[in-house]
């Protein structure tokens, strides 16, 4: 008798199932994308989907391709739901979106602040003929929309101009859009009412989407910071949908300490039923334009040249007092540093505006009114406390993202700085939580089907690192300088960086949100 077990081990030996993959994943420790602590796992991949995650000794396995990823953390590959990556992604230099890749983000999203192409459908149609490296999704645009029907008037539509904004919306939607993007800070969407953007946000409700925004207020530069999340959930609570807002912060000396009180309207709306989140980059400075910044919109609206209101004798005056409210509400002069100036004002790159105005021996506002004139600049603003974006960092409705823009550093570093910093470092988030709201949370958010976790029949999204290795290297002085420590990135089944290498490969899709309104099938 004492011989059966053996000879049952050995039967049971040769009746294994047989599993032919084209990827096997072995001994990693599988952080799943869920929250939960990691388990080792082996994962097996069959074209572009995971369809074996366990104890491969329970297989008879044959692999084309075999990771052994001892000693490794094996997760979802990231998704970033707040990107300005559009021009990346359609130019064919810059198509494989490297800067996230070597991140670790498998998936964006552009459209973001409002600003979509005009051209849904077509968008998708030129990533499949063209190729990307990074799956992508889109917002279909507020601001787009607005432009297209109203261009810069700073008025209600009509009610015809409304229809053709609900239908531009609609055709968006159809062709797979996410949701809603609006910019309510920026002209046009700042010229907006409140009603106008819940008529649009019905809109994308009917398909299931979200409504994501760049609030009309961070600080206090007209309904205030705390106005403006209000205007967010009521957005969200009548429009019926999911209302995300983007990058949430405090932003300036005004709001500086008011995270709790941010964060308690919030908990209050989600108690009662509301689905709001938000996402958030991990740097005290933000990334915006010298006009976005400093110029007030009522300038930039009704006229071909709004530069030509500084020379008008009675719009000056107001002009240049509400700009110096706007450089102190930021916290001074010295805390906007150029990034990425215009040609004309190519000299003055990696200065502050206060050097810039020393330079031309003017008083800064004067020196923000010349660099706008000509042409203007991205700027890293400084304008946020430590103690506010860890604050935000904890709570569980909070993703990571970049706002990856040109010139700031966020556009190659953010998913690496927020491990090294807040999860090695200084211990804010564990890992586990840090991969779940930067893969899982934001995929179940957003409803993006299939992704975000480590799942058999999910999308072979997956990254391995050794946490201690992956370093975020771009600054705001040299801001293209490329992440490391990821030491394998798929994408879709297919391996495009290997052992810490990108090899060629544009494995990205488009990722659409639904086909057919959700009111079609009711």
């Amino acid at each position: 008798m004492k011989f059966l077990p053996i000879i049952f081990i050995l039967l049971s030996a040769c009746t294994k199932p047989t599993l032919k993959l084209d990827i096997l994943i072995e001994q990693g420790s599988v952080l799943d994308g869920s929250g939960t602590e990691a388990i080792k796992v082996d994962i097996g991949i069959v074209g572009d989907s995971i369809v074996f995650v366990g104890n491969r000794a329970r297989f008879q396995i044959s692999a084309e391709k075999i990771i052994d990823a001892t000693g490794y953390v094996v997760c979802p590959g990231f998704i970033d739901p707040h990107t300005h990556a559009t021009a990346d992604l359609n130019s064919p230099e810059r198509h494989a979106n490297l800067n996230y890749l070597y991140q670790g983000v498998t998936t964006v999203f552009i459209g973001s602040d409002g600003r979509s192409s005009t051209d849904i459908a077509g968008q998708f149609r030129k990533w499949e003929e063209q190729g990307i490296g990074t799956n992508a999704a889109t917002y279909v645009g507020h601001a787009t929309a607005r432009r297209l029907v109203m261009g810069m008037r700073n008025e209600a539509p009509t009610e015809e101009e409304l229809i053709n904004m609900k239908t531009f919306v609609r055709n968006g939607m159809e062709a797979g859009a996410i949701g809603l993007g609006s910019g309510l800070y920026y002209a046009p969407a700042n010229f907006a009412a409140t009603e106008e953007v819940i008529e649009l946000a019905k809109i994308a409700a009917e398909y299931d989407g979200s409504y994501d925004v760049h609030m009309r207020d961070e600080s206090s530069y007209n309904i205030g910071l705390l106005g403006a999340v209000e205007e967010t959930i009521r957005i969200g609570e009548e429009a019926g949908l999911h209302a995300n807002i983007a990058h949430i912060k405090c932003l300036g000396v005004d709001v500086w300490d008011t995270s709790d009180q941010v964060i308690d309207l919030i908990k209050r709306a989600r108690s009662r039923g509301v689905n709001i989140t938000a996402d958030q980059y991990p740097y005290t400075a933000s990334g915006t334009s010298i006009t976005g910044a400093l110029i007030p919109r009522w300038v930039l609206a009704d006229h071909p040249d709004p530069t030509a209101k500084l020379e008008d004798p009675k719009m000056r005056p107001l002009i240049i007092k509400e700009m110096k409210d706007n450089i102190r509400k930021r916290g001074g002069a010295q805390s906007l540093l150029l990034t990425n100036p215009s040609e004309k004002n190519e000299k003055y790159r990696g200065k502050t505006l206060t050097q810039v105005a020393e330079e031309m021996g003017v008083e800064p506002v004067e020196a923000a009114v010349s660099l706008f004139k000509n042409g203007g600049s991205s700027v890293g603003s400084f304008n946020m406390k430590e103690s506010d974006i860890v604050n935000f960092m904890k709570q569980d409705w909070v993703m990571t993202s970049s706002d990856g823009s040109n010139g700031h550093p966020r556009k190659y570093g953010s998913f690496p700085k927020k491990m090294q910093e807040y999860v090695l470092e200084k211990q804010v988030l564990n890992l586990p939580e840090f991969v779940h709201k930067s893969s899982g949370m934001t995929a179940t958010t957003f409803g993006i089907s299939r992704r975000g976790y480590i799942k058999e029949g999910f999308y072979a999204d997956i990254i391995i690192f050794k946490p201690e290795r992956v370093k975020d290297h771009a600054t705001f002085q040299e801001p293209e300088v490329l992440s490391e420590g990821m030491e394998y990135v798929i994408v879709n089944g297919k391996v495009v960086i290997e052992k810490g290498k990108y090899n060629g490969f544009l494995a990205g899709q488009g990722i659409r949100k639904i086909e057919k309104p959700i009111s079609a099938t009711r």
